[in-house]
């Protein structure tokens, strides 16, 4: 009987020594998963960005432009932050920095084309080549696309006119087309 419940003893020690080991694997990996996607997702501050605030950078903002930066700000919070990061500095050598470059406050039409159409192929910014994929999001409506547009031209150091409504609906009538 001793050797029985010496034998039982045993097996159900090792049984929870494999289930202690398998807990342990799992929350060594959540860890890590975590740690990366913390890690990933604050970058490195250029000398660009060091007041790369999201608050608008003029301090005369019509009311429109008020109401466009509001809707703008939580667009980006949920379809640019990803990849451009809370910072507007991106991902080095993955997705472009949006701080003070010539695609964010160049060319309104552009820049709009890029929002609605996505982006695919080689481009340069800021001296930084970039060969990946933008998403397009033609899905957002024209209030949308305005507001996340004139949000990234009045923050992260930039300080570019808004983008109006109708501009987005002349650049989106003309992809129609």
């Amino acid at each position: 009987m001793a050797a029985t419940e010496l034998f039982h003893n045993f097996i159900a020690s090792q049984n929870f020594l494999f289930i202690n080991y398998t807990i342990l694997k799992n929350l060594v990996f959540l860890f890590t998963i975590c740690w990366l996607f913390c890690a990933c997702s604050g970058g490195t501050q250029n000398e660009q960005a060091t007041e790369a605030a999201t608050e608008p950078e003029s301090e005369k903002m019509s009311a429109e432009a008020t109401k466009l930066m509001a809707t703008g700000n939580k667009v980006y919070g949920q379809y640019c932050i990803a990849c451009h990061q809370t910072n507007g500095q991106g991902v080095p050598g993955a997705f472009p920095t949006l701080v003070q470059t010539e695609w964010v406050n160049g060319d309104n039409t552009r820049l709009i084309s890029v929002v609605l159409n996505g982006l695919q192929g080689e481009i340069t910014v800021n001296g930084e080549t970039y060969n990946g994929v933008m998403t397009p999001h033609a899905f957002l409506t024209d209030e949308e696309v305005a507001g996340v547009l004139t949000y990234v031209r009045q923050s992260f150091g930039n300080d570019a006119e808004p983008i109006t409504v109708e501009e987005v609906a002349e650049v989106r009538a003309t992809v129609a087309e």
